[in-house]
């Protein structure tokens, strides 16, 4: 595949593909292939947040009175999602050299910053309520548990073989594998942080992980609208054998969740591990739904587990009225790092 030039005089300011397509380069969002990408730009811009401006203090003190299961749970989550967002972050970039579109460049280097606070913010929890050892030893945990590293392999394989081969049909598999991480697996985990602060538990936290959360629902509307670009631009990877990869992945994904769920879930007081196999197969569904497929899972179309919407910004992207009109909740700020002065 090829990239878009720094500076293109025989190409128009509009591109004509998404990849693979011709550019000038320079960016007029007043012109430009996807017109709905300038609002989802300016909802990007809205949703600026820093972590370290979210006080911790009450969390810091709270961490110590959890139980020892939910200690646990609650580490070993924060090593998936610090995982998942670094791949993430590498992958955005990858993408971003490829788009012959400059707005969506444009959009793709927003989202990428955006992977990169929430990679921090997993830090910043960390360092509010475990000493800097056991903060090193949480984001080794990836490597050595065998049930995390199968499922971030998963998409990590998908990932690299865009990387080592750039083509439309690899791109159009690393879309698919982007919904996935995007859109899928961080799902259990989020439900595990609500469930804690619904009973008024490390409610800092679960403030970032909402936060995350939106952030995570607008990127996956923008790869989601990539990926109905790439169908048009390129008609010829719309073939029954790649439909069949679509939804041989996607179920693939929703096992790996759901034993994540199972494995990591099954002694938390709260979750019921049916209903989470049953919203798993829900966001599953709306996923698909965001890329302009049919469903794959029958009897599952209500939101099993409504406890979730209060703390969590799902229902931004119901409809894509709301999705562009929504506008970012406010967070608390403190003066000194993590709000210690508090203690």
């Amino acid at each position: 595949m090829q990239m878009q030039k720094i500076f293109n005089t025989e190409a128009p300011n509009r591109s004509t593909r998404i990849i693979e397509g011709e550019c000038s380069g320079i960016l007029n969002w007043n012109d430009i292939r996807m017109p709905h990408m300038y609002k989802l730009y300016k909802v990007l811009l809205l949703n600026h947040w820093i972590a370290d401006e979210i006080p911790m203090s009450k969390d810091a003190q709270q961490f110590s009175r959890l139980d020892p299961e939910e200690q646990r749970t609650f580490k070993i989550n924060i090593s998936l999602l610090a995982v998942l967002d670094s791949m993430q972050t590498m992958f955005v970039s990858d993408v971003k050299r490829y788009f012959t579109d400059s707005s969506l460049e444009a959009i793709s280097a927003i989202i990428g910053q955006q992977e990169v606070v929430h990679n921090q913010s997993y830090s910043y929890v960390l360092s509010s309520i475990v000493s800097e050892q056991e903060q090193k030893e949480i984001f080794e945990y990836w490597k050595h548990d065998p049930v995390l590293l199968d499922r971030n392999r998963f998409i990590a394989d998908i990932y690299q073989s865009f990387r080592d081969n750039p083509s439309p049909q690899t791109f159009f598999e690393a879309m698919v594998a982007d919904l996935i991480l995007e859109g899928i697996f961080f799902y259990s985990t989020f439900a595990f942080f609500y469930n804690l602060a619904r009973d008024q538990k490390m409610m800092s936290t679960s403030q970032m992980i909402s936060y995350i959360q939106r952030d995570e629902n607008q990127h996956c509307y923008f790869f989601a609208e990539v990926f109905k670009q790439l169908l048009k631009d390129f008609p010829e990877l719309d073939t029954p054998e790649n439909n069949d990869y679509i939804y041989r992945t996607v179920n693939r994904a929703v096992e790996l969740e759901t034993n994540w769920a199972h494995y990591t879930l099954s002694k938390v007081k709260g979750i019921d591990l049916n209903e989470l196999a049953d919203y798993i197969k829900f966001i599953a569904n709306r996923r698909l739904s965001m890329m302009g497929l049919d469903k794959a899972y029958e009897g599952v179309d209500v939101n099993c587990m409504p406890w979730i919407k209060p703390f969590s910004d799902e229902a931004l992207n119901a409809t894509k009225t709301d999705f562009f009109e929504a506008k970012s909740r406010n967070y608390g700020k403190v003066g000194d790092d993590n709000g210690f002065d508090d203690l």
